[in-house]
């Protein structure tokens, strides 16, 4: 039996990404089991009409809230998931392993979900652009809030995946000097703090660990009015001192240290990111519609009707004594 799959509009701040372009929906065979909530595209100026001449349809939210697949880029983020039936579907960016709360909720209401964080193809990452719009964007954003550009600013960078690559591409054309670090160089970087005037934190945090790159203390050791970007947003991760902040207000001072730690950065950049990102969604909703499980998403599926597959969170929530 085909499942029918809602596209919401995310409750969270700022949020204006959106999962698919009608441009993308024509690739798609099972288009008449798509619904988009009202007014869906109207932050790219795209009409209703224009998904519903794609084949799609155009419903209430109540409406969508009730069908089998929910599909929104922060869905992890999302208040309304205790309002979705038991058994359903959902489909986005769920960043389950560290939040208890939510954990417990996809489990009691039974749900299956497919993380697009775990959605890899021959060991790379689907969403990779993502990743690296979210680099440029937390770069440009936080100098741009703090009135500055990087052009002789002396700059770190932790880490060497796709979000790093992306803050190095806009530092490295706008003209900062940058160093590259990784797990095997932290030491080296604890050792010179007190040379830069930017540090960007890029690295996934290993949930095994208990330490941290820079804590509190270490903030005595770097420049007055220098800057942490923190892209990775993990709390007390990297960075002792991160606590997530929102697009419309960006930064905090500890210790004259400016913290810039916004959790979805590539929103600020949303048509861009709705650009790059819909070509790889439309990829998926046939299998979705269709209850099928190719490859990549078999392997993102986190939990299935109540039941944790991923083993990150058993292993992480059952340190800590959770499960």
């Amino acid at each position: 039996m085909k499942k029918k799959i809602g596209f919401l509009i995310s409750d969270k701040e700022n949020e204006h990404r959106r999962a698919i372009l009608p441009k993308d929906i024509k690739n798609i065979s099972n288009r008449s089991y798509m619904y988009f909530e009202k007014g869906y595209g109207s932050v790219l100026g795209i009409s209703d009409n224009e998904y519903v001449k794609s084949g799609a349809n155009v419903c209430s939210r109540e409406t969508i809230m009730t069908l089998d697949v929910i599909c929104d880029p922060k869905i992890g983020d999302a208040n309304y998931i205790n309002e979705l039936a038991d058994y359903s579907t959902l489909f986005g960016w769920i960043h389950a392993v560290q939040n208890k709360p939510l954990t417990d909720l996809l489990i009691n209401k039974k749900m299956t979900v497919y993380a697009w964080e775990d959605m890899n193809y021959l060991g790379r990452h689907v969403f990779w652009k993502n990743n690296e719009i979210a680099g440029e964007a937390a770069v440009l954003h936080a100098y741009q809030t703090i009135g500055k550009m990087p052009y002789s600013d002396k700059v770190a960078i932790i880490g060497r995946g796709n979000t790093a690559r992306g803050a190095y591409k806009i530092l490295s054309k706008l003209g900062a000097e940058i160093d590259q670090y990784d797990r095997k160089t932290e030491r080296f970087l604890k050792e010179n703090l007190n040379r830069y005037d930017a540090i960007i934190n890029c690295v996934l945090w290993d949930l095994e660990r208990k330490d941290h790159i820079i804590y509190e203390k270490d903030l005595k050791k770097l420049k007055k009015g220098a800057i942490i970007i923190d892209v990775s947003c993990d709390k007390e991760g990297a960075i002792e001192t991160s606590v997530p902040t929102t697009i419309e207000k960006p930064i905090y001072i500890i210790d004259n240290v400016i913290h810039y730690v916004v959790d979805h950065t590539p929103s600020i950049y949303y048509k861009t990111f709705t650009d790059q990102t819909s070509p790889v969604v439309s990829k998926y909703i046939d299998y979705l519609i269709n209850g099928e499980n190719d490859e990549v998403l078999r392997d993102a599926r986190i939990i299935n009707e109540g039941e944790i597959s991923d083993n990150k969170i058993i292993e992480y929530q059952n340190r800590d004594g959770k499960i």
